[in-house]
């Protein structure tokens, strides 16, 4: 009975709208900043090097490079202080958690990049087809004339 209770209250804290990303990819997390009475938001650039956790408590660490020095930092996913997360690119990864990285400096940071079948890149997908038949109808009609 307890542990119902628990359930329903973790699952009104949690949010639904979370993106799909995954341990590689490179990611943008707009954080929630209060300055006094103000609150603006930051955003914070990196690779998610890993994720730990489960239901309201799961978290991510994103690390980046600022004036050649690590920095990480761990997030709570369901936290109301993130304002949204955006993947910018997917990593090809083979391991849960890449610490690997923390001794690695420049270039050798860099993951092969994966392609990613989202919303976006079908929405592009349509464009460029949409425009292709037009520019072929085109040019048939130059080479008629």
């Amino acid at each position: 009975m307890s542990q119902e209770l628990l359930n329903k209250a973790a699952e009104s804290s949690m949010k639904a709208d979370v993106p799909e990303f995954k341990v590689g990819d490179t990611v943008n997390v707009s954080v929630r900043i209060v300055e006094g009475e103000k609150e603006r938001i930051q955003v914070f650039t990196g690779t998610v090097i890993g994720r730990s956790g489960s239901g309201v408590s799961k978290t991510f660490r994103v690390r980046r490079i600022v004036n050649n020095q690590g920095v990480e930092r761990t997030f709570p996913l369901h936290s109301p202080k993130i304002a949204d997360i955006e993947v910018v690119r997917g990593g090809k990864t083979r391991r849960a958690k890449l610490y690997f990285l923390r001794d690695r400096v420049g270039k050798a940071t860099r993951l092969k990049q994966t392609k990613r079948k989202g919303p976006a890149k079908a929405s592009e997908a349509e464009t460029e087809a949409e425009s292709a038949p037009e520019a072929a109808g085109e040019g048939d009609i130059e080479s008629e004339a």
